[in-house]
This record gives C-alpha cells, structure tokens and sequence, in this order.
C-alpha cells in the first residue's frame, strides 16, 4: 500500500463493507445476538468504519506531503482486521478466544496513529 491511491481505494472497499456489516448488525442480528453481544458489533463497525477513514486520510496525507506512509496504513489496515474483524467472528460465531486477539488489533491501531504523528514530526517544513 505504498501508492496513495490504492490507499484511498482500499478504504473505499473497507467503507463500503462497514456500511454493510452495520446494516446486518441492525437489521439481521438485532433479534439473533444478545444485547451485550450487539453492542460488540456496533464496537467493531465503529471501530472498522472509524478507521477506514483515517487510512483515507493517511493517503491523502501521503500525496500531499509526497511521504511514503506505508507502515502508518498497513498498521491501520491490520488493526482493521484484527480488532473488528475478530469481534466480527466473536458474535457470530460465539467462540470466546476470538475476544482474547481483539487487544492486538488495538495496538497495530495506536501504533498506526503514533507512527503516521512520528513520521510527521520528521518533515521538513
């Protein structure tokens, strides 16, 4: 993901596939998960959707400021899958170890955000 524009691309798809698994989540699920389970949905379609925009904003960013902000969008891209998409496979699935790898998507989410200020920081005015 070194060229913006796959960036901004990729982001689109990850968008879009929010939009639907929020629209599931409240018209599919509402009646199937438990309440506290239907929360956990909405955590991951907020989360997923949240940072999907950002991956956006990183690619714009890197054409912009002409900086390879490869590591920034991959860490964000990860953090994507591994945070909400193993709360994704929680609910459906029901199988409880899913939860334990949520934290790790997490931090490729925070490190992504630190990584891209650091990187700022680094530029020349």
């Amino acid at each position: 993901m070194t060229n913006p524009k796959i960036i901004i691309v990729i982001a689109s798809f990850l968008l879009a596939i929010a939009v639907a698994a929020g629209a599931f989540g409240a018209h599919g699920l509402k009646n199937i998960l438990t309440p506290e389970r239907l929360e956990t949905w909405e955590t991951a379609v907020r989360y997923h959707a949240w940072h999907a925009l950002g991956l956006i904003l990183i690619g714009l960013i890197s054409a912009h400021f002409q900086i390879d902000l490869r590591w920034p969008a991959h860490l964000l891209f990860a953090g994507i899958l591994i945070f909400s998409g193993s709360l994704y496979v929680l609910c459906l699935s029901g199988i409880g170890w899913f939860g334990a790898i949520t934290p790790i998507g997490g931090v490729a989410l925070i490190a992504g955000w630190i990584l891209l200020g650091v990187q700022l920081l680094k530029l020349k005015p």
